[in-house]
């Protein structure tokens, strides 16, 4: 346990600038991480993060990736930095350094510093907040979302995207990723096009295997700030487990002096 524990505080000092650190994932996470991978992008309906609250070092770099690349637009209305700091055990010298946006302290909720009449104008909607959109869409929806953007240079932002068609939102995760071309054939109604496949474009910072690792480390927070309390309800679910064998136990034996007078 204090080498479970030692792994995950370095994991949390890591810089939020630091992105090659994102190629250094654990063997269990790396075999999910290589399933969907695998799969073809046709089938990108059925792609599954596979994420998990109960992995502390996934969910503090989701935070990271979030404060990165998320908080600049999007909010998290719901959740204070303390929390996310005392739940993902964040050192308060790396919170204030590196995850507070200026002008915040750690007792505010994460608001994100775009002004929504700003979002408006730029983007035609406001950003929404995404206290639960894991929730809400499903952390399936959400990993979708972030792996199937595509070049559209009809769409205003330059890109278009499989999960959210017509989406507002620029792909803000190209330099990462790259911004790759989807592919299409007409289907057997007028107008209909069917995917067929992504094809190479521009490529990114990170290798396919590595972007898989950031966006599900991302939906992993996600699903977190959604319903923090799963992360105590989990592992006191354990304990009542283990209490309920002990007290079925304890019944049984109870049932057994009963019932040797009746026997």
């Amino acid at each position: 346990m204090r080498k479970i524990a030692a792994f995950a505080i370095a994991l949390a000092l890591i810089p939020l600038t630091s992105v090659a650190v994102l190629a250094a994932e654990a063997a269990a996470t790396a075999e999910k991480a290589g399933g969907e991978s695998e799969q073809s992008a046709t089938d990108w309906q059925h792609w599954e993060p596979e994420n998990s609250v109960a992995s502390l070092p996934s969910l503090q770099r989701g935070a990271r990736n979030f404060m990165a690349y998320c908080s600049g637009c999007h909010s998290l209305k719901y959740m204070r930095y303390s929390r996310m700091a005392a739940d993902l055990k964040i050192p308060d010298a790396l919170l204030e350094k590196d995850l507070i946006q200026p002008g915040d302290n750690k007792n505010n909720y994460i608001i994100g510093s775009l002004a929504p009449a700003d979002g408006e104008a730029w983007f035609g909607k406001a950003p929404p907040d995404l206290s639960l959109i894991a929730r809400s869409k499903g952390t399936e929806y959400v990993y979708q979302f972030l792996k199937t953007f595509y070049s559209d240079p009809a769409a205003p932002t330059g890109v278009n995207n499989l999960a959210l068609p017509g989406t507002a939102m620029p792909h803000v995760l190209a330099e990462l990723q790259g911004v790759q071309i989807a592919g299409f054939k007409s289907g057997a109604n007028p107008g209909e096009k069917i995917f067929t496949g992504f094809e190479p474009g521009v490529a990114g910072r990170l290798s396919a295997k590595e972007y898989d690792d950031f966006v599900r480390d991302t939906v992993n927070f996600l699903d977190y700030v959604g319903e923090p309390a799963q992360l105590s309800r989990e592992s006191l679910g354990v304990w009542v487990v283990l209490f309920l064998l002990v007290f079925t136990g304890i019944a049984y034996l109870l049932k057994a002096e009963y019932w040797k007078d009746v026997k």
